[in-house]
């Protein structure tokens, strides 16, 4: 098929400061940069988060936000976001409706096959079912996933794991998936180099070692295991400081949890952080922590390892399609907070191993998880699967 102009439609739940939001910006940049016409439909996004659309803002972006597009089951408020959605997507008559994240992506491909949308795609950008979920729960969404799965031509996914994670629920045909690793902009981390100035207005002393953390304070990101690792990191290192960057719901809790462990001085919560400015907080990191329970692939990886600074991570779905243990980083098993604190005190200990680390991992990243890469992979994937679906089609006289 020869490319042509295409009308896309980008469906997501909400456009707060997240990892799934930045990757379905950029993909919808990267689309009008090759000229497609694009809209971007999504729900309120309102909460601690912040708004991502209030820090980026792309010129000549259609973005119609839609009320009844909203994150908690709520199955009257869910029907009326279908009829709508339906509507608005015959009435545009889009060539490809493109959906993220589970609940819009349920309700948004359902919408667009009943309203005869030529290709459906769906990105996975982390599972609504895991094993920190109740088992009920679990079930409802794996039934509601293999529904929807049945009214889209093409499924992508930011990792390997995640596709085999819904092959082994059953949810679609491994030939139906696609992995599209998450992009980003990896020269903003590339160039990133530590601000003596941002460091002094942290708080944080000259020549203490960093360990940093970037992530919404909330359920399943872990980071209460991080809390619980620090007290032997300080005790070998004692002038650590933990770096937070993020905000949300547990931030008082969290608040409390290092209050009682006695270690106030160390930890540093940074609060909300625009996009723009992660690179400026990444580079001040001598390792960064990923804890999380439940990611698809882990962008504070990614980003961190673009800046040259290891990471260590739970073994977990994504991470370690880029935390080589021992290479660009070290892993660990799943909630074993004793593990956490070796392998980041073992970094600390050695600085020359670190940086080696960083750098392997730099060059792994640098190329692979370039946010035009990604663009021009999903590009390449509706034309292909366009193509596909025209050769399906009964020849008509």
């Amino acid at each position: 098929m020869t490319p042509r102009k295409l009308r896309i439609c980008h469906v997501i739940t909400r456009m707060i400061v997240g990892g799934a939001q930045e990757n379905t910006l950029l993909t919808v940049r990267g689309l009008m940069e090759k000229g497609h016409d694009v809209v971007l439909v999504t729900g309120p996004s309102s909460g601690p988060e912040g708004r991502l659309l209030d820090a980026v803002s792309i010129p000549g972006l259609q973005l119609v936000e839609e009320p009844t597009l909203i994150r908690p089951i709520c199955p009257w408020t869910d029907l009326r976001a279908l009829h709508r959605l339906t509507s608005y997507f015959r009435r545009e008559r889009f060539d490809v409706v493109h959906t993220h994240s589970s609940k819009a992506g349920i309700v948004g491909r359902f919408a667009a096959a009943r309203a005869g949308t030529p290709l459906v795609v769906h990105t996975v950008h982390g599972q609504a079912f895991h094993r920190y979920a109740p088992w009920w729960r679990n079930r409802l969404y794996i039934w509601a996933e293999r529904l929807a799965a049945r009214r889209c031509h093409r499924i992508l996914a930011v990792a390997r794991a995640m596709i085999d994670q819904c092959v082994e629920a059953r949810v679609a045909p491994r030939e139906k998936y696609r992995v599209v690793y998450s992009g980003m902009d990896m020269q903003a981390f590339l160039s990133a180099r530590p601000e003596p100035e941002l460091r002094a207005a942290l708080g944080i002393p000259p020549k203490a070692p960093v360990v940093g953390k970037i992530a919404r304070l909330f359920e399943l990101k872990g980071h209460e295991f991080l809390i619980q690792a620090a007290a032997a990191i300080v005790e070998r290192f004692p002038d650590v400081r933990f770096l937070l960057v993020g905000d949300g719901s547990l931030r008082g809790h969290l608040e409390n949890q290092v209050a009682r462990s006695g270690l106030e001085k160390n930890f540093v919560f940074a609060g909300l952080a625009p996009p723009v400015d992660i690179p400026r907080y990444t580079a001040l990191m001598d390792v960064l922590v990923h804890l999380s329970l439940r990611e698809g692939l882990p962008r504070t990886v990614v980003q961190a390892l673009a800046a040259g600074i290891p990471a260590v991570s739970f073994a977990l779905d994504g991470a370690p399609e880029v935390v080589i243990d021992g290479e660009t980083g070290r892993l660990c098993a799943p909630e074993d907070v004793p593990a956490v604190s070796t392998a980041v005190i073992d970094l600390l200990e050695h600085p020359e191993k670190a940086r080696e680390m960083g750098r392997r991992g730099r060059e792994k990243v640098r190329e692979q998880f370039d946010w035009r890469r990604m663009a021009d992979r999903i590009e390449a994937e509706y034309f292909e699967t366009l193509e596909e679906q025209a050769a399906c089609r009964p020849a008509t006289r």
